[in-house]
C-alpha cells in the first residue's frame, strides 16, 4: 500500500483501494497506514485523502510535492521510521523545496531498516543517480525502540534539478571494509561490547578492516523502552553498500491482544545477536548484486525514475518485496524492465529506460 501510495503520489495518479483487511478481525487500515497518509498530507499542498467510517475504503489523489523546512511527524508505534523514511526520501527529491522534517518513533526494530542503516547505505544509494551530496544527511537525536518507542531522527533531503540521472551499476566490486554501529537503550553498555566481540569474531577471520562502533545513549536520548540491537554495513571497491541490521526489545502488543509468535520467546543474547547480524551480512554480500535485499524496491524506482535512457543494474536473487515493486512500476509509469539471469554469478541483470520523470514542482527561476 506504501509503495501505491508513493507511485501515486509521483506520477499524480488517483488511486482507490477498496477491501482493505474485510475479513480479518480488526478491518480497515492500520495506524501506520493512517500515518503515512497524514505525513503524504503534511509534504504535499492540495492532495485529498477520503477514508471510510470502517477504513476499508480509502480514495486518495495526489497535489503537489511541496517540502519544507521544520517539519514534525509523529510516525506511532505501530511500525518504525524506516518505514516511512524509504518512500520519504523519494518523495523528497521531486518537492518544491528541499524537505528537512523531524521523524518521531521508533527508531530500531527488528521488522523495518535502522535508521543507521539508512544514513550509512541507503543514502549513498541515491548519490548514484546524482542527487548533490550536500544537504543530504540525517542526524540521530534520539533512540527508541519497541514496543514504547521515543526516538527522534532529523532528515533533510535535497530537491533535483532537473532530473535524475541513468546509471549502469553493475559492477559490485569486493568487500574491502566492514563498518557497524551497537545501540543500547535502558539495559548495561556492556551488551554491546558482548555483540562487537561475537560479530569480529566472525569478520576478523576474513577481513582486517572492521571497525564497529558503539552508541550507548542514557536519559531522554534513550527513549521510553529498553532494547539493544546492532546495524551492520559492507562497503565494497567499487563503492556499493551491504547492509544488514536487528535489534532486540520486548515485543509490541499486537492489537488483537496477542503477541506474534515469534517474538513470544525470550529475547535473544547479545553473542546469538551479534553472530546472527553477521552472518546474515555474509549471506547478504554471498547472493551478490550492488545493493541487499532490503534495498531492491528502492533501486528499482529510482531507476524507473531516471530520464528516458537505459538503466542497468545487477541485484542477487530477486526478494518477494522486489517483485512486487516491479508490477507496480509496471502499472503506475508504465516501465517495464528487461530481466536477465546471470548463472556464472547466481545474480540478476535488469534494464530499463526510465519514464524521464521531471521535478515539476520547483519553481522556475
Amino acid at each position: 500500500m506504501r509503495l501505491r501510495l508513493l507511485l501515486s503520489t509521483i506520477s499524480t495518479t488517483p488511486v482507490l483501494i477498496e477491501d482493505i483487511r474485510t475479513d480479518s478481525t480488526w478491518p480497515g487500515l492500520r495506524p501506520h497506514e493512517v500515518s503515512f497518509l497524514r505525513l503524504l498530507e503534511k509534504i504535499s499542498d492540495d492532495c485529498v485523502v477520503e477514508i471510510n467510517e470502517t477504513g476499508t475504503k480509502l480514495k486518495y489523489k495526489p497535489g503537489i510535492i511541496m517540502g519544507g523546512r521544520h517539519l514534525v511527524h509523529d510516525c506511532g508505534t505501530s511500525r518504525s521510521i524506516g518505514y516511512f523514511l524509504e518512500p520519504l526520501i523519494v518523495l523528497g527529491l521531486f518537492g518544491k523545496k528541499p524537505l528537512n522534517i523531524r521523524l518521531r518513533g521508533i527508531t530500531n526494530d527488528s521488522k523495518d531498516p535502522s535508521v543507521d542503516t539508512f544514513r550509512a547505505a541507503t543514502l549513498p544509494i541515491l548519490k548514484q543517480f546524482g542527487v548533490p551530496s550536500d544537504g543530504l544527511q540525517m542526524k540521530i537525536e534520539s533512540r527508541g525502540v519497541p514496543p514504547h518507542g521515543g526516538g527522534e531522527i532529523i532528515l533533510s533531503i535535497p530537491i533535483i534539478q532537473e532530473n535524475l540521472k541513468a546509471v549502469n551499476w553493475i559492477d559490485e566490486g569486493m568487500v574491502k571494509r566492514i563498518r557497524g554501529v551497537t545501540f543500547s537503550t535502558r539495559v548495561s553498555s556492556q551488551f554491546e561490547n558482548t555483540m562487537i566481540h561475537a560479530a569480529r569474531g566472525i569478520f576478523n577471520r576474513l577481513l582486517p578492516d572492521v571497525h564497529i562502533y558503539t552508541d550507548h545513549k542514557a536519559g531522554d536520548q534513550a527513549g521510553k523502552s529498553p532494547g539493544y540491537g546492532i546495524s551492520l554495513f559492507a562497503e565494497t571497491t567499487s563503492g556499493c553498500y551491504i547492509s544488514s541490521d536487528t535489534a532486540v526489545s520486548y515485543a509490541r502488543m499486537e492489537e488483537e491482544g496477542e503477541i506474534d509468535e515469534e517474538e513470544k520467546k525470550e529475547l535473544s543474547p547479545p553473542e546469538e545477536v551479534g553472530e546472527q547480524i553477521a552472518a546474515t551480512l555474509l549471506g547478504e554480500i554471498e547472493q551478490g548484486g550492488v545493493v541487499d535485499s532490503t534495498h531492491q524496491g528502492l533501486l528499482f524506482i529510482l531507476c524507473a525514475l531516471c530520464p528516458q535512457d537505459v538503466s542497468k543494474i545487477r541485484v542477487g536473487k530477486l526478494s518477494p518485496y522486489g517483485i512486487q515493486v516491479l508490477r507496480n512500476i509496471r502499472d503506475f509509469l508504465g516501465v517495464k524492465f528487461v530481466i536477465k539471469p546471470d548463472p556464472s554469478t547466481g545474480t540478476v541483470i535488469l534494464k530499463c529506460v526510465g519514464c524521464g520523470l521531471k521535478n515539476l514542482s520547483r519553481k522556475i527561476s
